[in-house]
């Protein structure tokens, strides 16, 4: 085939690369952009690899039929086409990926991570050592066939230097042309990486500013998608977690909401009251009910368990307790009112409620109270230093619509008495070495702040409490309601 006249040869060439170059956009519509992102690219790499080596094989058959040239002329033909499509084909798949990436960036299309990766350090090393040993090839192939020539021509001393210099150029030729595809190869691959990098840096930043609405671009199957891929899952559960924490914030809202702004403001009487939450929503609750007859009825309850469940449970016991309040007769009615309905709702979870009710008749100087597996109310006597217990029987709510409850009353009260209602999140709060609070240490408190307001008693107990914990997270609600009966 080297024989051919160049015009000849050149033409024979031309024409079957120009078909096949024509026909690439069709190949590309058809089998490449109509693929998957994870497999366009290597479509690509194939479709650019597949043309030359196509139009190589036209060329050397037309040859051998049309000239006569027998079929192992064209190897050097074919090799070089194999040589140039695959240097053509690697660009146009980078290329390709670079396409891809950008317009999952400006799509912000979410893809899962690769199943199957394909380590970056083996196509890496592939693409390498197939480079090198097409270079290795060509330049065997051109130095043989310069040795051959040698070793046929006549050799004078002119002829030798000529030969040499020709031999020497056409050498560095090939290596800079060579030189050429193999650095371009590494730029635009050093693109993508670029882009890669940029790209996972850039969503990563806004993720840390607070901003999820973006995700990386999973285009690859190597360590870079499954980067990607698992930052974007990442991103989708702190999204979640995002409008979980929202949706608490307005569950602890309306929670506060349900709960007292401000005490009862009854002569002879003082109240303060709070509730603490070791999550942003809590099972706990107290409130104030008015009742006939001047009668301030105060109620203390605490849900099974915390958090949003023991939250919706509890605010389902509010509505049932202040509605019973409208046809209230006792404490002991009150309670089985409020138990058979929330029984009603709520057996078949499980979940249950510890309650204790107070009323007091500030103008008849009685008090009367009910139980419902609630702690007793601690009452405490200034003039003997002595704490009683407001104490009863009677079952959790929830439990058995069944259940029956008693009433307790006292008649008169000694000046500046005080009453306690809380739940258990006082004395079982521990500190970071076990203890718990105990109840002699709440005792101690209240006989020795006794002589001050409800709501000084109240924040006494708080910080004697915060400071017993040293730090040591709350493990359960908290909630007082301290009393003075003037």
């Amino acid at each position: 085939m080297e024989g051919l006249p160049p015009v000849i040869l050149g033409v024979s060439i031309l024409i079957p690369f120009g078909l096949a170059f024509a026909v690439r956009p069709l190949l590309e519509k058809r089998y490449v952009l109509n693929a998957a992102p994870a497999r366009a690219t290597k479509r690509q790499f194939t479709v650019d690899l597949s043309l030359p080596m196509a139009a190589g094989t036209l060329v050397v058959v037309y040859n051998s039929i049309a000239l006569g040239f027998p079929l192992g002329s064209g190897l050097s033909l074919l090799l070089g086409c194999l040589i140039f499509g695959f240097f053509l084909a690697l660009d146009t798949a980078l290329a390709r990926e670079r396409q891809l990436i950008q317009a999952a960036v400006s799509a912000n299309r979410v893809v899962e991570p690769p199943q199957r990766l394909y380590p970056m350090t083996r196509r890496f090393s592939m693409v390498a050592v197939a480079a090198t040993l097409c270079v290795t090839l060509v330049i065997s192939m051109v130095i043989l066939r310069d040795f051959a020539w040698l070793s046929e021509a006549v050799m004078t001393a002119e002829s030798v230097e000529a030969a040499q210099r020709s031999v020497l150029v056409e050498v560095l030729f090939i290596m800079v042309v060579l030189l050429g595809m193999v650095i371009n190869l590494i730029i635009s691959y050093s693109m993508n990486l670029r882009l890669l990098f940029h790209n996972e840096t850039q969503v990563l930043e806004q993720v840390s500013n607070g901003d999820l609405s973006r995700f990386v671009p999973v285009t690859t199957n190597d360590e870079f998608g499954f980067i990607a891929g698992h930052t974007n899952t990442m991103i989708r559960g702190l999204r979640h977690r995002s409008r979980l924490v929202n949706a608490l914030k307005v569950a602890e809202e309306v929670q506060q909401n349900l709960l007292p702004h401000r005490p009862p403001q009854r002569k002879g009487v003082q109240v303060a009251g709070v509730s603490q939450y070791c999550d942003e929503t809590g099972g706990d609750y107290f409130d104030y009910l008015e009742l006939p007859g001047h009668r301030l009825g105060i109620i203390v309850a605490d849900a099974a368990d915390h958090g949003i469940g023991s939250a919706l449970h509890m605010a389902t016991a509010r509505a049932f307790m202040r509605f019973a309040a409208h046809h209230y007769s006792d404490p002991a009615t009150l309670m089985e009112a409020v138990n058979r309905d929330l029984t009603r709702d709520s057996a078949a979870s499980g979940r249950f409620i510890t309650a204790f009710f107070l009323e007091i008749d500030v103008d008849g100087r009685r008090l009367r109270w009910s139980r419902a597996g609630h702690e007793p109310a601690l009452l405490f006597n200034p003039q003997t230093a002595a704490f009683s217990e407001l104490d009863g029987k009677g079952i959790a709510l929830g439990v058995s619509d069944t259940a029956s409850y008693r009433s307790a009353e006292t008649q008169d009260w000694p000046p500046g008495s005080v009453i306690l209602i809380g739940t258990d999140g006082i004395h079982e709060a521990r500190n970071v070495k076990g203890d718990y609070f105990g109840h002699e240490r709440l005792k101690k408190l209240i006989a020795q702040h006794h002589q001050e307001d409800a709501e000084t008693l109240k924040n006494r107990i708080l910080e004697a409490v915060d400071a017993f914990r040293e730090g040591f997270a709350m493990e359960d609600d908290l909630t007082l309601v301290a009393i003075k009966l003037r």
